[in-house]
């Protein structure tokens, strides 16, 4: 049996008779005698990795302020936003990501709410990015606090298994950062991601391949990534429940009645995916949103609202040379029920006046007399920025647009982003409360398959 002491990084190949029994017996590490000591027959051969940073921005904020590390933290808006993160504290209270902050403080009145400072949470999770490179370049960013690596070949590099590399890192990002990680550890993407949510905080698990069958068959067919809410009841109205179930449908049958979907469900039910790590994946979208401190039902309000957000993605957009084709218009009602559409535009756009012009009949066809609590904008299909806006003896409106979007941001590089703005904007000034409840979240999103 393959071990290793995430205390000390013994590593043990073959514990001898004696050594082993003990350690099976007390889990301790036969060398610091710790109790950090993972054991797996396949330790030493897998090298697909996920690691994710527990409670990301919960634990940055416990990190600043010590007198919080005992008690419930929540990352989120205001009186009318939602919990971005919560600490393990405030889960046991059952403190959920996406609550209601209200609904949040009636679980667990005692919590110390905090806004979300993005700008520090960057750069946090910059910093530990790059020790993760340091352990192999093979990195696929997921999100700010999470990625895949791919350790492949790095033993000699590093003087050890994968497994053990992992450990020291996490060691190494716990100690500068004071953030500790949860590591998934198997022979794929998939099953990589499913290893680093069964232990956390400070987790360690791993998923091998004579294993993953047997492990995979009683789970939820919603382990399986893509599997949301809709999809799940789907299955379940055609007698899907678990993972297992998936098993009893040959894959012809499952693209028949899950499309493009149904491939993955088969390959995924078995433990299959071919995926790689991919280094530089791009951003797949990339979007605004805010919440209003009161529920808004008026059109025209609602399209006053989303400028500001259409100048966020363009502004974005731009300096990652970026342009796109989906433009989607996201709204959560007042019972919190989220609400998409989506329209394509024929060439791909970075230009605010676009994804505002392309918005407001989307709105216009939703407001119809219900409230709502949030509004976001995104753009999707993105490609490089060299393609976007094209002059077209069809649309001689767009290179208009371009060029007075072009001469206001030539202004706000010199002088400040408030130095000149639309009309349209000029009204939030009828409004102090927007930029109070204003809540920008998610730049460019990896949407990439986890």
């Amino acid at each position: 049996m393959s071990a290793l002491c995430r205390s000390c990084l013994a590593e043990f190949s073959a514990m001898d008779g004696a050594k082993e029994a003990r350690a099976a017996r007390t889990g301790d590490c036969p060398a610091c005698g710790s109790s950090a000591l993972l054991h797996h027959p396949e330790l030493h051969t897998l090298a697909i990795a996920h690691m994710d940073c527990d409670a990301f921005y919960a634990s940055v904020e416990k990190r600043d302020r010590p007198d919080l590390r005992d008690r419930p933290v929540i990352v989120g808006g205001g009186r009318r936003g939602v919990v971005t993160t919560a600490c393990y504290i405030a889960r046991m209270a059952g403190v959920r990501s996406a609550m209601p902050i209200f609904k949040a403080l009636k679980a667990c009145p005692d919590a110390t709410v905090i806004r979300p400072d993005m700008a520090k949470y960057r750069r946090v999770g910059r910093r530990i990015r790059a020790f993760m490179l340091e352990a192999t370049p093979l990195v696929e960013p997921l999100s700010i606090d999470e990625a895949f690596l791919d350790l492949s070949g790095t033993e000699a590099l590093h003087g050890g298994a994968p497994a053990r590399t992992l450990a020291a890192l996490a060691r190494r990002i716990e100690a500068a950062e004071g953030i500790s990680v949860s590591i998934g550890l198997s022979y794929n993407k998939f099953l990589a991601k499913v290893a680093s949510d069964l232990d956390k905080p400070r987790g360690f698990a791993v998923i091998g391949r004579t294993e993953a069958g047997e492990f995979l068959a009683a789970r939820p067919a919603r382990t399986i990534w893509g599997v949301g809410r809709a999809l799940g009841q789907a299955l379940a109205r055609d007698g899907i429940a678990t993972i297992a179930d998936l098993r009893g449908h040959d894959e012809r049958a499952l693209v028949a009645r899950y499309g493009a979907m149904g491939h993955r469900l088969y390959c995924f039910a078995r433990g299959q995916d071919d995926r790689r790590v991919e280094p530089d994946a791009p951003a797949k979208s990339m979007s605004a949103e805010t919440t209003f401190d009161d529920d808004v039902a008026d059109p025209a309000t609602l399209s006053r609202r989303l400028w500001p957000l259409c100048e966020t993605v363009a502004g974005r957009l731009k300096r990652a040379d970026l342009a796109g084709r989906a433009v989607v218009l996201k709204l959560k009602t007042a019972d919190f029920r989220s609400i998409t559409r989506s329209r394509r535009l024929d060439d791909p756009t970075r230009l605010a006046e676009v994804l505002y012009q392309a918005a407001r009949p989307l709105i216009e066809r939703e407001a119809n007399g219900r409230r709502f609590r949030l509004i976001g904008i995104g753009l999707g299909d993105l490609t490089d920025g060299g393609q976007a806006d094209p002059p077209s003896p069809l649309d001689p409106e767009r290179q208009h647009m371009a060029q007075v979007e072009g001469a206001i941001d030539a202004v706000r590089a010199k002088l400040g982003d408030s130095a000149i703005a639309k009309g349209r904007a000029l009204n939030k000034a009828q409004h102090p409360a927007d930029g109070r409840a204003s809540r920008l979240a998610s730049s460019a999103r990896n949407a990439k398959s986890p």
